[in-house]
């Protein structure tokens, strides 16, 4: 199959489907193979970079998606959506920095760290698909362990969970006190509580909007 073709047909499935698209996906489309598919989109993803265009292509786990480029949310969310957004507070943005470090983490573990009760945080994070369930433990009780979602990838701008910014080295000083070693972050740890962005809920139609908790504001409108 010609590149351009090839190109051509993504671009109709990226614009048609209104979510990520996996790249097996592809690969049974377009009958051609992993690295392939891979090399193409990538190609895709630099040309839509380089244009003076609108929207562009992001990476969310092993799929794609295409959406609208961060700078150009304020004029489109007017239009698509005039709802109310709830908040994420300190509580559900630490909650969801504890999940997204431990994955399969329960909530008892959560609670532990925090040291409070995170049955309402949790529920909220859950209706929001930020986060979801990763099974049951084999343990007493059988507790449900979570993980962070593609939801929450697209909302924070990772393509996954490998590119979270390295967490502070710290050690235990005299008292018994974490102390701050030394910073080894590589880019902006944005869990924190300064990070009080909005965060939508699914619209209809196949568009979605996505709030992204960084310091520049920025934000995605799927298609």
């Amino acid at each position: 199959m010609e590149i351009e073709k090839a190109k051509a047909i993504i671009e109709a499935i990226l614009f048609a489907a209104g979510r990520d698209v996996k790249i097996t996906e592809f690969m049974t489309s377009l009958e051609l193979g992993k690295q392939e598919i891979i090399s193409i989109i990538e190609n895709m993803k630099n040309e839509y970079q380089n244009l003076d265009r609108g929207i562009e292509i992001i990476k969310v786990n092993d799929g794609y998606q295409m959406c609208t480029k961060k700078e150009y949310y304020e004029y489109l969310y007017p239009i698509f959506d005039k709802r109310s957004k709830p908040n994420l507070s300190n509580a559900a943005l630490e909650t969801l920095a504890i999940i997204a470090y431990n994955p399969k983490i329960t909530r008892a573990e959560i609670e532990a760290i925090r040291g409070v009760n995170s049955d309402g945080t949790l529920y909220k994070l859950l209706e929001y698909g930020l986060i979801e369930s990763a099974g049951k433990l084999d343990l007493p009780g059988k507790p449900t362990c979570y993980k962070t979602t593609d939801s929450f990838l697209r909302t924070f701008g990772y393509g996954s969970i490998e590119e979270l910014p390295s967490l502070p080295k710290y050690k235990m000083n005299e008292n018994q006190q974490i102390v701050i070693d030394d910073v080894d972050i590589d880019g902006d740890l944005t869990f924190d509580q300064n990070a009080q962005e909005n965060i939508d809920e699914p619209m209809s139609n196949n568009v979605g909007v996505e709030a992204t908790f960084d310091p520049n504001q920025q934000k995605h409108i799927n298609n």
